[in-house]
């Protein structure tokens, strides 16, 4: 039994923070943001928005677009790097917020890559019969967690979510195959070190900002286009696909060169690739959602075309699925 995606929905906050804003606090230009990173622009959340507020608008409209109600969700999983609190999930809050009283729910951290773990997650639950409506939640207030002074960090991310309904598929539709991995010796190129058990909150944590993102880009970058090269190869070998196969790629939008890149090797057209970077920043494990529904929604993306979704984040952690919309 397939899973496959019956509903899609996404949402931003309204506050919009352009390159041009952030040259009045920081030393940087919008032509120095745009030619290293893709971005032209990110939506920041509003002082009283969270990451479980942001959850329910998406997956209000994911729940609509399936044509259902939240009463008839089995399951809730949210993948974040920034949940509401340390506990209750941030899967609980939404779940109470949607009034999915029938759902049981759970949250999920693999960083930017946390949307593709949660929906091998989510599949596994269908192939085995155990749900038949499963809600996967990918939402971020990367915000919280940007340290606003530093130029190489802050201009990356932005906050979002996105969100799919995924059921039993009743046609050759669905998620054929997810792909995942993990190299936890290099946890330290993309991570937040301060603020949990290993480094618990402290004087010295807020003022060494201990509890911001911290990146080693110019490692990362050569091994985020390596691993996404390879779990991509994986993916089309599984299923017996080459690249002409692959109507879209849905990358994770981390930075305009790594996906470049990544299509270059593929010999992927830029063109298939659905690339909104420029306008939403790097909004972690909300990110291919987010670009998977907009391009739904604007027509590029339809019914029976064959997607390769891409997601590479801190941990290290990446990981492909193939999905036949």
């Amino acid at each position: 039994m397939k899973a496959q995606i019956i509903g899609t929905g996404a949402y931003v906050p309204e506050k919009i923070l352009s390159n041009r804003d952030l040259e009045k606090t920081i030393e940087t230009s919008d032509e120095w943001i745009f030619g290293r990173t893709g971005i032209r622009a990110r939506h920041i959340a509003a002082k009283d928005e969270s990451t479980s507020d942001l959850a329910v608008k998406a997956a209000q409209k994911a729940l609509k677009n399936a044509g259902m109600t939240a009463s008839e969700v089995d399951l809730i999983i949210v993948a974040t790097s920034m949940p509401d609190m340390f506990f209750p999930s941030t899967a609980c809050i939404v779940q109470n917020k949607l009034g999915a009283s029938q759902a049981a729910g759970f949250d999920l951290s693999a960083a930017c890559s946390g949307f593709v773990y949660a929906l091998s997650v989510g599949e596994q639950y269908i192939r085995s019969g155990t749900y038949q409506r499963v809600l996967v939640i990918g939402a971020e207030v990367m915000s919280r967690l940007t340290d606003w002074a530093d130029r190489r960090t802050c201009v990356l991310f932005g906050d979002g979510a996105g969100a799919v309904v995924l059921a039993p598929s009743d046609a050759d539709r669905g998620i054929l195959s997810v792909h995942l991995h993990t190299d936890g010796a290099l946890w330290d190129l993309i991570c937040v070190p301060g603020g949990a058990s290993a480094l618990p909150p402290s004087e010295k944590v807020l003022v060494e900002h201990l509890n911001t993102i911290k990146m080693k880009g110019s490692e990362t970058f050569k091994i985020a286009v390596r691993n996404l090269e390879n779990v991509a190869l994986e993916a089309l070998k599984a299923n017996q696909m080459t690249v002409s196969d692959i109507s879209w790629l849905v990358p994770h939008q981390a930075n305009i060169r790594i996906l470049n890149a990544v299509s270059s090797r593929l010999g992927l057209p830029k063109e298939k690739m659905i690339v909104n970077l420029d306008r939403y920043g790097n909004t972690s494990a909300a990110s291919i959602p987010l670009a998977f529904d907009e391009a739904i929604n604007d027509g590029r993306i339809k019914r029976g075309d064959t997607l390769l979704f891409l997601a590479f984040g801190g941990g290290l952690t990446w990981g492909a699925a193939v999905v036949q919309y």
